[in-house]
């Protein structure tokens, strides 16, 4: 059962088409990958799931519900969560502090909001951190806070935006490892990335857009050996032999 469904989503700011007619679905379960160049509209297609501004044209189910108008709460009381690219925690507040914030969005009780949040950080290996001020915090580790303040939401279905960006290597494999684990726990992931070798080693499907349309969509090997991918954005080391 796809958990989210995409219809000929079209976004347009004026006269800038930044999203042209796009179709996707996302079976539960699974981790799709979302590439492109920069520009080709990725995050804008983000946006418009995530209800930070609503389509120009199109229809966007999540678990089987039309939310083209839903508002980013509401869509995160219902199960859809998403991280951001620029990683703005509460820089004077402790981790702890910024990840329940993250449970309050469906809680009430400050009590329930800790423990969920401490069993967020204990599942990534984060609670050492816990009464770390987060603007002390590497690079890494804000973007581990990004992911744990979104999964002390409870989400149903996770929005990765470039998690990676800027990590070292060793920190990317890390990474990669993280997100494996969350969809093991059940959490479908729908991941935009730039690092090719994580998003490779992630996904079970990957979709490319260039100028905000979709060029291609399959395994990852099949999108590596795709010659309008390899032309608009991978370069030839990535074709499969």
């Amino acid at each position: 059962m796809k958990i989210l469904e995409v219809r000929e989503m079209t976004k347009d700011f004026g006269g800038l088409r930044a999203v042209d007619g796009l179709n996707l679905g996302i079976e539960k379960g699974q981790i799709l990958g979302l590439i492109g160049p920069n520009g080709a509209g990725k995050s804008t297609a983000f946006n418009c799931i995530a209800g930070v501004f609503p389509p120009t044209r199109g229809e966007i189910f999540f678990n089987g519900e039309k939310i083209n108008r839903s508002k980013p709460w509401t869509l995160c009381k219902k199960g859809l969560a998403r991280t951001f690219q620029i990683v703005k925690p509460f820089a004077s507040k402790s981790v702890l502090y910024n990840v329940m914030v993250g449970a309050f969005a469906t809680t009430d009780h400050r009590a329930e909001a800790e423990a969920r949040a401490m069993d967020v950080l204990k599942s990534m290996n984060f609670e050492d951190k816990k009464e770390t001020r987060a603007g002390n915090l590497t690079i890494a580790d804000r973007k581990r806070l990004e992911i744990a303040r979104a999964l002390a939401t409870r989400p149903k279905i996770l929005l990765l935006d470039e998690v990676m960006a800027g990590l070292r290597p060793a920190e990317v494999d890390e990474m990669v490892a993280i997100i494996k684990g969350l969809r093991d726990q059940g959490i479908t992931i729908f991941v935009i990335e730039h690092i090719m070798r994580a998003i490779m080693a992630l996904s079970d499907r990957i979709i490319v857009i260039h100028f905000g349309k979709k060029i291609s969509e399959g395994t990852p090997d099949a999108v590596a050996s795709d010659e309008n991918v390899i032309k608009a954005y991978l370069g030839d080391e990535y074709v499969v032999s």
